[in-house]
């Protein structure tokens, strides 16, 4: 895949009226997931193969500070690690068969193998594990040590994530992603975008009693075990909240854009994901990690103009609906402020944590202060290069449904690593505004209201479509021309044939193009009824193009 081809926006890649810019397939990890030894990156397995009781200690390949582990049978077994040092005493024991997340894309693996959420150690040689009952098909997906540096200066200096947007309570400090993945931990792909109608609440399973400078590192490993080991794009949550009520930027981009995160199969174009660090199945976290958990819920729902009470109808999307009890396709209410288990087949968030929701909601309610909902629309038929487009949206105060009058509405247009502000226009009367521009190439646009109370909406999807004619130039031999504009390097040629009244594909040929004109010859079989089509592949400049079909007939 080129680096163009992993920036294209294509129509498959629209996702309930938001777009992607980027391609839908993922170079992942060797064979299925992660059973070769792995991946760029710090990342290696080990087989085990059959557990029953207590393993003896297992010496890992090298030293390490992540493991996870993979297996096949039963469903839903009882799987413990512990891990320790050469010359140190075993760690606590850590439920390690806490089921984890699925992909980013449609899975092509089987998926009679399970995986459980990693468990951060802390530099370890040596892993030992029980099960109460056989296990079968075990592996051990380790992340090698690799600390993040976090000085005790640095730790009272970290950057802050942007932008800070005003929304609901205010915008609680964030830390930017820099400050965990420091450069090594990009992405593999551009983002996809979605739409935020709830939040989920999920933990990390990681073991209670890290440092305050032990988060850099165990973000950095959690993302080493999603990207290289699971394969997603990026880690999987869109924030992060520790012990001690600091907020991280997970997932890149997911600050104020509706990022399409991997922390709720089934339920990912719809939603943000918040990861509270830590094990909450028996203990509740911190006083200052729920206070946090609150302000982000508060900020990050308000901005996206959605309600932090009651429940929303949503999607069950059929490639994830296996994590779910819910059949493909099926239309489910769920909590605005939701625990991962509300939706999946899954103990997270935790017992102890899980059963704080009811009260953390009305505390959320309570400090939204008076939020405010920026919607927009814009065709969905992709347009001639330079035709105008006209996006329309309104702005309302959430709380009453009453318009917000004479406000600046920012139109912002987005490309994977930033937003350009291409015009700003003031809602009329009733709270609406619209804008026309004549987009050369395929655009993201959002509409944004930057000032107290903001807002922003979803992310629409503008798609440019190229010209195409076709004309004859002769029957025998059969010949076709045409021009496609704007230019392009190449065209595909299909030729049909009519036989027994339904269309068969004869021939599909690539012609190159010479300054948008393109002339072959198509081989026909025999006389008859023939149709030939021309068409251009998607880039990340313009979807695929398709001329109208041009009649033969061949005697």
């Amino acid at each position: 895949m080129t680096a163009d081809d992993s920036n294209a926006l294509t129509r498959r890649a629209v996702l309930r009226g938001a777009a992607v810019a980027g391609a839908v397939s993922l170079v992942g990890p060797t064979g299925a997931m992660g059973r070769a030894k792995l991946t760029p990156g710090p990342v290696f397995s080990q087989w085990v193969g059959r557990l029953a009781g207590e393993s003896a200690q297992i010496a890992a390949q090298a030293r390490f500070s992540l493991v996870g582990v993979e297996w096949a049978s039963p469903a839903r077994p009882t799987i413990e690690l512990r891990t320790r040092m050469p010359s140190g005493p075993w760690s606590p024991w850590a439920t390690a068969s806490v089921l984890g997340h699925g992909p980013d894309r449609p899975s092509s693996e089987s998926e009679a193998v399970q995986f459980g959420e990693a468990i951060w150690t802390g530099p370890a040689d040596y892993v030992q594990l029980r099960s109460p009952s056989r296990v079968d098909g075990l592996r051990l997906h380790f992340v090698a040590a690799r600390p993040v540096p976090l000085s005790a200066h640095a730790a009272q200096a970290l950057p802050l994530a942007q932008p800070v947007l005003d929304a609901g309570p205010g915008q609680p400090p964030i830390i930017a992603r820099s400050a965990w993945a420091h450069g090594h931990a990009p992405p593999s792909r551009v983002p996809l975008y979605g739409t935020v109608k709830l939040a989920f609440v999920h933990h990390s399973v990681t073991p209670n009693g890290y440092s305050a400078g032990d988060v850099p590192a165990i973000l950095a490993s959690i993302f080493d075990y999603h990207r290289y080991v699971r394969g997603y794009f990026d880690i999987a949550y869109n924030f992060a909240v520790d012990a001690f009520g600091r907020i991280w930027e997970a997932r890149a981009g997911g600050v104020d854009l509706p990022i399409v995160g991997a922390h709720a199969g089934g339920y990912n174009t719809e939603s943000s994901g918040m990861v509270v660090l830590g094990t909450y199945a028996d203990a509740a976290p911190s006083t200052a990690a729920l206070g946090a958990l609150e302000r982000l819920l508060a900020w990050k729902l308000s901005l996206h103009g959605v309600p932090v009470l009651g429940r929303v109808t949503v999607e069950v999307a059929p490639y994830d609906a296996f994590y779910t009890p819910f059949r493909p396709g099926a239309h489910v209410s769920l909590p605005r402020v939701a625990g991962h288990r509300d939706g999946d087949l899954t103990d997270c968030p935790g017992n102890a944590l899980y059963a704080r929701l009811p009260s953390i909601r009305p505390r959320v309610a309570r400090i939204v202060g008076s939020p405010a909902q920026a919607t927009i629309a814009a065709p969905t038929a992709p347009v001639s290069p330079g035709a105008a487009v006209t996006v329309t949206g309104r702005l309302i105060d959430l709380a009453s449904g009453g318009p917000i009058t004479g406000a600046p509405i920012e139109i912002q247009q987005i490309a994977p690593h930033a937003e350009q502000t291409i015009a700003t226009v003031a809602t009329d009367a009733d709270g609406t505004w619209s804008f026309t521009f004549n987009p050369a190439v395929n655009a993201l646009v959002r509409a944004l209201h930057g000032e107290a109370p903001a807002a922003v909406s979803d992310v629409v999807a503008i798609s440019v479509v190229p010209t195409l004619t076709l004309t004859l130039v002769a029957n025998q031999p059969l010949t076709v021309a045409g021009t496609v504009s704007p230019p392009g390097p190449r065209v595909t040629i299909d030729l049909y044939k009519f036989v027994h009244g339904r269309r068969r594909l004869m021939v599909s040929k690539r012609v190159p193009t010479a300054r948008g004109q393109f002339h072959t010859r198509l081989k026909t079989k025999g006389p008859g009824r023939y149709i030939v089509i021309a068409q251009t592949a998607a880039s990340a400049r313009y979807v695929a193009g398709l001329s109208g079909p041009l009649p033969v007939i061949v005697s």
